[in-house]
């Protein structure tokens, strides 16, 4: 069956997305024995199997491509309009996944203007000219949440802070299955919205992540990346990005500090602190690496020293990860093999609250409630007697 379609449309969005129309093609012709060429697609009239395939990545309906008005590139529709380059090469997933919550973070957008609902910033645009360390002790009063030693727990209290002072934070999640995955662990997209990718085996690294990317917020300056915190030794890192984690760091260690203050050298003569360092992690969610990677930084640890501790703690992660895959293979071949349900990201309660107002005052209906909170229809009391 052959449609008409705007083409323009699937040119803007190439544009919105920051795709190239090799990367487009790439990914239509991953898995599918008939190739199909740009012409076959960059056409007044189009096959419609051709037009579902297009919409299978970007997900907006059919009824999008037969739209005769063209949408005009702004800076106020997308980031890839707004930023041009990231710190990470963003792969075709990432790319989807940054321009997904773009047009969430529009649709709310949308919502609170049409319900007088105040987005309002709380907390005032800081320079990275100021002291990271003065910045992160200031604001911790009001920003950190109660502590838990249960890390998810503890990701979630900071996510439900956050909402107090209007910042918006999603999770999204990949499961262990999916082909394609996103090269990022999180992002911030102006004004208000934190995104993060579901780290399943650390916690550490995702809370760590949330914090760095409240650092952008901070600082106002749109970014999606990898956070990993080995590269915070990197002294190729810009201002920015060094600022951001050194605001994380004392963030969460907070005046722990001092009990790392009072050491002048980690090295052999004291089993390089192991035994304060496991504590701190404990109490702060700070992962052993951010701790001795900060003790490199304050030259408190060699070089020699610091990779051979990370070499340590890495061939640890790769044992304990080999041991949980020769257990599922185990539990596979003995019939024992438990498949547990997806997991469902943390939702923030500003999101919740947005959806809330929008229900009751008629700008989305019961349909669009449950769609956007994923959940079935007969949860929806739940959510709306909150």
């Amino acid at each position: 069956m052959i449609i008409e379609q705007n083409k323009h449309r699937l040119e803007y969005l190439l544009a919105s997305y920051n795709m190239s129309k090799e990367e487009l093609l790439s990914f239509l012709n991953n898995t599918k024995a008939k190739a199909v060429t740009w012409d076959d697609l960059f056409c007044d009239d189009i096959d419609i199997n051709y037009l579902k395939r297009i919409d299978k990545f970007f997900k907006k309906g059919l009824n999008y491509y037969l739209d005769p008005h063209t949408p005009h590139k702004s800076s106020d529709s997308s980031v890839f309009f707004r930023k041009s380059k990231f710190n990470a090469e963003l792969n075709l997933e990432s790319k989807r996944i940054v321009s997904e919550f773009e047009n969430k973070k529009l649709s709310l957008s949308a919502m609170a203007k049409l319900s007088d609902y105040n987005f309002d910033r709380k907390i005032p645009i800081f320079h990275t000219n100021q002291n990271a360390k003065e910045v992160a002790k200031h604001l911790r009063k009001d920003l950190l949440p109660v502590f838990s030693t249960n890390k998810r727990e503890f990701l979630k209290g900071l996510i439900d802070k956050l909402a107090e002072f209007n910042i918006f934070v999603f999770e999204f999640i990949e499961t262990w299955n999916k082909k394609n995955v996103a090269n990022i662990d999180g992002f911030f997209l102006n004004p208000n919205v934190i995104v993060l990718k579901r780290q399943q085996k650390s916690f550490s690294r995702e809370i760590f992540t949330l914090v760095h990317e409240l650092g952008h917020y901070l600082l106002n300056e749109e970014e999606a990346e990898e956070v990993d915190i080995v590269n915070y030794a990197n002294n190729n890192l810009s201002i920015i990005e060094r600022w951001c984690n050194d605001f994380a760091y004392n963030f969460l260690l907070g005046d722990i500090s001092m009990d790392i203050e009072a050491i002048n050298k980690f090295d052999a003569s004291n089993d390089y602190g192991y035994k304060l360092i496991n504590e701190i992690s404990s109490k702060t969610h700070l992962s052993k690496i951010a701790i001795f990677t900060n003790l490199l930084l304050q030259n408190k640890l060699s070089k020699t020293d610091y990779y051979m501790i990370k070499s340590e703690i890495e061939e640890n992660w790769r044992k304990k990860f080999e041991e949980e895959e020769t257990e599922k293979e185990l539990a596979k071949l003995e019939g024992r093999e438990q498949r547990g349900s997806v997991p469902k990201p943390i939702q923030s309660p500003l999101f919740i609250d947005t959806l809330r107002i929008a229900f009751y005052d008629g700008i989305i209906g019961e349909y669009d409630f449950c769609k956007s909170m994923n959940i079935s229809p007969n949860k929806i009391t739940k959510y709306l007697s909150i």
